[in-house]
């Protein structure tokens, strides 16, 4: 289902007459952070296959975005293996060049919507069936997903695979103000400022998709909780949220330090 960016390529980029420097500390770190979550959401059966994708705008170049290479699983990625690429679609470091609809999807969420700096797509399951189901995806019947009360959007209009750089401005479009995405028929987005907030995001979300899947499957009907209350509940989970997910991403580092360290390589 992936396509090579190769098949139908970008417009040319303007001439750079300075090559950045790529090889900073902040860059450096952007990078294991980001091939720790590719690893981690391996182990918790968020990615499908060679086809989804994550990407980070490079720290101090805000034309620049890290991505996943075409090709590799999630599993076996290492920061050393991410792709530094422009907006053009040009490789500026790494072997090898993004998937397809990584970069026509990617490159426009970051261009069209600075605030997002970070952009996490996957098909995972549970997430990706309520994007499937007639009426709103998250019912806001279980406490974890009062993480994303009025968080959320859908985009409604799924037009098969992105292969242009039309119809990822046409998604960035459907996102408003919202940092998750449910597009239909098709998987979802998280959008968040940090790479740990993107990631405790994403967890958090299929945790909250998969509850909700599992309570629907009793055939008993799932009761929502007081809209009053669920708004409170989302402004008590928020207050420290950025710390909280800091943390997060801190401990499945410190697990793959332990058990898969070639992820920093």
């Amino acid at each position: 289902m992936a396509h090579s960016l190769h098949a139908s390529s970008p417009a040319p980029a303007p001439f750079r007459s300075n090559r950045p420097d790529l090889a900073t500390d902040a860059i450096r770190t952007a990078r294991e952070d980001l091939a720790a979550c590719f690893r981690m959401a391996a182990r918790n059966g968020f990615e499908e296959g060679i086809c989804n994708h994550f990407s980070a705008v490079v720290p101090g170049h805000d034309d620049l975005f890290l991505v996943n290479p075409y090709g590799y699983a999630f599993r076996e990625l290492t920061a050393s293996k991410l792709l530094i690429c422009d907006f053009h679609g040009n490789v500026l470091e790494g072997e090898g060049v993004p998937e397809a609809t990584a970069f026509y999807i990617h490159a426009e969420m970051h261009r069209l919507l600075p605030r997002a700096k970070v952009a996490f797509h996957t098909h995972m399951p549970y997430a990706t069936a309520l994007s499937m189901i007639e009426g709103e995806p998250l019912i806001w019947a279980g406490q974890t997903a009062l993480k994303f009360y009025g968080r959320t959007a859908v985009d409604r209009d799924y037009n098969g695979l992105a292969l242009d750089s039309r119809e990822g401005a046409r998604i960035a479009s459907a996102v408003g103000d919202a940092d998750i995405v449910f597009m239909k028929h098709h998987g979802v987005m998280v959008l968040a400022p940090t790479i740990a907030e993107a990631w405790d995001d994403l967890y958090y979300l299929e945790r909250a998709a998969e509850v909700q899947v599992l309570a629907m499957s009793t055939g008993r009907k799932v009761l929502p909780v007081d809209p009053a209350v669920a708004a409170e509940t989302y402004r008590q989970m928020r207050e420290g949220d950025s710390e909280s997910a800091r943390l997060h991403l801190a401990a499945i580092r410190r697990q793959l330090d332990a058990e898969e360290p070639q992820y920093r390589h």
